[in-house]
């Protein structure tokens, strides 16, 4: 993760104890300041301040009780929120005097930063924040009545799921029990604990100082958790742009605490992300990407002097045709800034796919053996509203080309998120026309091109342990025999099989497996399909002939990348895509001897 090497460290004196600040990066730059949770210190941010310090102002500080900060005396009643909030302006104050920050907590971080955006002295001093595993106390206070003066089965079963999460809560309000354990045994096994439960590493952290934090900070749920949720506060409306960043696999936090959030906050910006709780450790490069392009966003309206709107969301409400805006909302909070490969993306579905992802706010590689392709396809994803995109040029089918592409991509991206396996080519005529060299070809791309995806970038997910999701394309001729589809029919039945196991081996690593089975679609591969037996004249008229049939259907890629990316949304097995394809997969459960009396047709591929 890398420390705070070559930071720049002050001491910033307020109501009696001694913040200390670290500061990374150009200080003429936007300042971006991270406020740590419980019962970390600033060096929980390492990974992400490293990131974002080349294009920012990056500021953090020990809260009070933490790190090299000292703890007001006596404890008691000196973490309330109130006293919280005056650390953060003196810090700001000294940090950034003539410009409003952008602020990022995580934890009881962003637990107190909900108290910064939404207090009427912290007007103008924050321009947005970003919020990670934290809620407002005050929302939670109103989320905790409403569901109690209404309870539907439904709303008690939100209220007892929440309650079961915030087990340790009551714990911290034991008198004395906290302090010995954290300065104890707990404190001691506390990296081995966040290692086995979070895979989160080491690096800098915890600190040394872990025990005294920990033991320190129990003051800071005693101080407020109980006030605020019995009386919160009637007006919590937060007057910076919001962005919030929600990890799917937190074991603290429902995400029902966020429903409803927009009528507390007008301009918000929701993401998701698969990961646990400690996500400043576990994924800083995806929270980096997010903090930073959402910086990026509203200093260019500031810049502007308009008044602040997103992209996506304006008010809670996604913009565009009904069905679309919908779409474009889910998929940008569960894929905005997320890394995704896509292999066979010069043209056809592997293209309209990265543009997909793109426009939903990811970053894109394209991936092809087109080196020139690829790189349109990038150019184009950047327009299309990706933060960032790359051209890789590669035989998904050269086993050493694919091994140094993934170590790459590992070494120069992260770790990929989403691995969309898509390169293949087609080959039509009889088995016995059929020579062995072709054979080769067609498994070697179709399936033994979709393997090395799988087992390379698959590895690195799972040694990641935080999700991912791969795609695989099949086809509808991977469960529709045909008589002069032998090769490519096996290729494809393959990836289909592969993908069934793969999906049971992964699913405990949180790692999703999908099988997308298209159909008849508009592309380009009836340009590109071989036909084996037939002459160079007799080969054209063969494909002449298949892409006529193909522009006739007109069944458009998009429409395949959107089942794509709805398929990655909802964790789907296999999708059939085009009414066809599912027709057949219908026809192949239901009547496998009329599947075998359609082998007998003669189709155009």
């Amino acid at each position: 993760m890398g420390g705070l090497t070559g930071a720049r460290e002050r001491s910033v004196h307020t109501g009696g104890v001694e913040l200390r600040v670290a500061e990374l990066g150009d200080a003429s730059r936007p300042t971006v300041v991270l406020v740590h949770g419980y019962p970390d210190s600033k060096e929980v941010w390492s990974g992400v301040a490293t990131r974002l310090a080349d294009r920012y102002h990056v500021v953090l500080y020990d809260v009070r009780g933490h790190g090299r900060s000292t703890a007001p005396r006596p404890l008691r009643g000196g973490f309330t929120l109130e006293k919280l909030t005056d650390d953060f302006l003196a810090v700001v104050d000294a940090v950034s005097p003539d410009a409003p920050v952008h602020l990022v907590g995580h934890d009881w971080g962003s637990v107190q930063s909900w108290e910064f955006a939404t207090v009427e002295r912290t007007r103008g001093r924050v321009a947005s924040f970003t919020s990670l595993s934290g809620p407002s106390l005050d929302h939670f206070g109103h989320w905790i009545k409403k569901r109690a003066a209404r309870p539907t089965p439904r709303r008690l079963a939100q209220l007892v799921n929440q309650g079961a999460k915030s087990w340790y809560v009551y714990m911290l309000h034991t008198p004395v029990l906290p302090e010995l354990a954290w300065r104890g045994p707990l404190g001691k096994r506390w990296p081995r604990v966040l290692e086995r439960l979070e895979k989160v590493p080491a690096g800098d952290y915890p600190t040394s100082s872990l025990g005294n934090d920990a033991a320190h900070g129990a003051w800071l749920y005693r101080d407020n958790v109980r006030a605020r949720l019995r009386h919160p506060r009637p007006d919590p409306y937060a007057h910076a742009p919001v962005q919030l960043i929600t990890p799917t696999g937190d074991i603290f936090l429902s995400q029902r605490l966020y429903d409803e959030l927009e009528s507390w906050v007008p301009q918000l910006v929701r993401r998701t992300i698969p990961a646990k709780h400690w996500v400043p450790r576990t994924r800083p490069d995806q929270l980096a990407a997010w903090i930073g392009e959402f910086v990026d966003s509203q200093e260019a309206l500031r810049q502007s002097g308009r008044a602040t709107s997103l992209t996506l969301v304006e008010g809670g409400r996604p913009r565009g045709s009904a069905r679309r805006r919908a779409a474009l909302a889910r998929y940008a909070e569960r894929f905005a800034g997320q890394l995704v490969l896509v292999t066979g993306a010069a043209g056809g579905i592997g293209r309209a796919t990265a543009l997909a992802f793109a426009t939903a706010g990811a970053r894109v590689i394209a991936a092809d053996r087109d080196g020139a392709g690829a790189a349109g396809t990038a150019r184009a994803a950047l327009a299309a509203g990706a933060p960032r995109a790359w051209a890789e040029t590669v035989d998904v089918g050269d086993e050493q080309a694919m091994d140094k592409f993934a170590a790459k991509v590992a070494a120069e991206y992260g770790t990929v998120d989403v691995l969309v396996n898509n390169a293949g080519i087609g080959l039509s005529g009889s088995l016995l026309d059929t020579t062995p060299e072709e054979w080769r070809r067609v498994l070697d791309v179709n399936l033994w091109g979709v393997i090395h995806g799988c087992r390379l970038f698959g590895r690195q997910m799972a040694d990641r342990n935080q999700g991912g999701h791969i795609v695989n394309l099949a086809s509808a001729a991977a469960y529709l025999p045909s008589k002069t589809l032998p090769a490519y029919s096996t290729s494809k039945a393959a990836v289909l099989m592969l993908s069934e196991s793969l999906r049971a081996e992964l699913a405990p690593r949180s790692i999703g497996v999908t099988a997308i089975c298209p159909g008849i679609v508009n592309t380009g591969i009836t340009r590109t399909s071989r036909f084996a037996g037939a002459g160079k004249e007799e080969e054209a008229k063969h494909q002449q002939r298949a892409a006529k049939l193909y522009g006739v259907r007109n069944y458009p890629p998009e429409k395949v990348a959107d089942a794509i990316l709805r398929a990655v949304l909802d964790n789907s097995a296999v999708v059939p895509v085009t009414p066809e394809a599912r027709g057949g997969r219908l026809l192949a459960r239901l009547s496998p001897k009329g599947a075998r009396a359609f082998a007998r047709l003669n189709p155009p591929v």
